[in-house]
């Protein structure tokens, strides 16, 4: 007997089936013709897909810069894994790991390489706050929470350092089992030539689409050639829309240059989900609709292409064996304006909704699902 079944679930391809759940997993998918102790009809008109993730947000509530409860970026908006992306390090990952046990939403987190993380923005103008010894031992503490590195290569966080920081923060990386590392990219110095050429496969460059000039594109709208080899070596691009590195304009000629990203991520936290221009995970992926991608991939790219990115073996699929964690969405007709990080607008006609996630098993309706009753979870 399943604990939940799903009836006539619509997936991306517009095929409906069946999933049946048990004990946290997926067991089987197709047409089901067994008991649940709980069954939901869907009635082939709301989509699911495996439990979004969000390979970049901002949740620690003790952050005094950047903060947010995980469950208000997570679960309450469909996303059913989030990825803190840096927010700690070292000195204070413990608290971040005690504060977010409770929460519905699965979180992990990205361990800044500046031991004393963003307490302050500009965290690795000062070389002594990257501790190898420090992540090591947060590493050793953690290893099922920490997923990862994060450095922030930006003028205003590393100073007069330079490209000095993503240098250790490589060395970090090897001494710790090749974990993956995320890195920001923003105003230069360093240069994004510089930064880009340190990187292999695995690595992520995230604020991929921002506007600033050091972007990815050259002045003439040709890929930067250091990133052309970076993608060739195997670099991931993610999305980080954030309050100031997404642009409409970036992305759209990126996009129509075959450069689209492996991961659609948010960057978010309380100030920006509340007063926008983020909002949610789900209106950055409507963006992406509006620029031209399909529905199956950007799907993707908050699904497998995520889980693939952080090594989270056993999420990101609708396959029996992998976590039980599904997000159920309509794809909705409407007029809607969007806004990016540049204050650029850009008319669309669809939006991704959010109706209800399921998290290990555990059905969690979102404030959209909960307002309209569309089903009982």
């Amino acid at each position: 007997m399943f604990d939940l079944l799903l009836r006539r679930a619509r997936l991306v391809d517009d095929t409906v089936t069946d999933i049946g759940i048990k004990e946290g997993k997926i067991a089987a998918l197709g047409d089901i013709d067994s008991p649940a102790s709980k069954t939901v009809d869907l009635g082939g008109d709301h989509y699911v897909s495996a439990g979004w993730i969000d390979a970049h947000v901002h949740c620690y509530p003790n952050s005094p810069i950047y903060n947010d409860q995980p469950d208000s970026v997570g679960i309450a908006t469909g996303v059913t894994t989030v990825v803190d992306a840096g927010s700690t390090g070292a000195d204070d990952v413990d608290d971040f790991y005690a504060l977010t046990r409770g929460a519905a939403t699965e979180v992990y987190a990205l361990l800044n390489i500046s031991r004393i993380g963003l307490i302050a923005q500009n965290e690795l103008a000062n070389m002594a706050n990257i501790d190898a010894s420090a992540v090591r031992e947060a590493v050793k503490r953690h290893p099922n929470f920490i997923v990862g590195l994060k450095a922030r290569m930006s003028s205003s966080v590393v100073g007069e350092n330079g490209i000095t920081p993503l240098e250790r923060a490589k060395a970090i990386q090897k001494e710790n089992g090749d974990l993956p590392l995320m890195v920001h990219i923003g105003n230069n110095p360093p240069n994004l030539d510089e930064i880009a050429e340190l990187l292999t496969a695995g690595d992520i460059i995230t604020h991929c689409y921002n506007g600033k000039p050091n972007r990815i594109l050259t002045p003439s709208g040709e890929l930067r050639a250091s990133v052309t080899r970076a993608i060739a070596r195997g670099v991931r691009l993610d999305v980080g829309h954030g309050s100031a590195s997404f642009s409409f304009a970036v992305a759209k000629q990126a996009i129509a240059l075959g450069i689209l990203p492996q991961t659609i991520s948010s960057d978010i936290y309380c100030r920006n989900r509340i007063n926008g221009p983020v909002w949610s995970l789900a209106k950055v992926m409507s963006k992406f609709l509006a620029i031209g991608m399909s529905l199956p991939q950007v799907i993707a790219c908050v699904t497998d292409h995520a889980a693939d990115s952080l090594r989270l073996r056993h999420k990101g699929r609708l396959a029996p064996g992998f976590d039980a964690d599904l997000t159920i969405f309509d794809l909705r007709s409407q007029p809607v304006l969007f806004r990016d990080a540049e204050n650029d607008s850009l008319q669309a006609n669809q939006l991704l909704t959010p109706l209800a996630a399921i998290r290990a098993g555990k059905g969690y309706m979102t404030e959209q699902g909960s307002a309209e009753h569309a089903f009982d979870l």
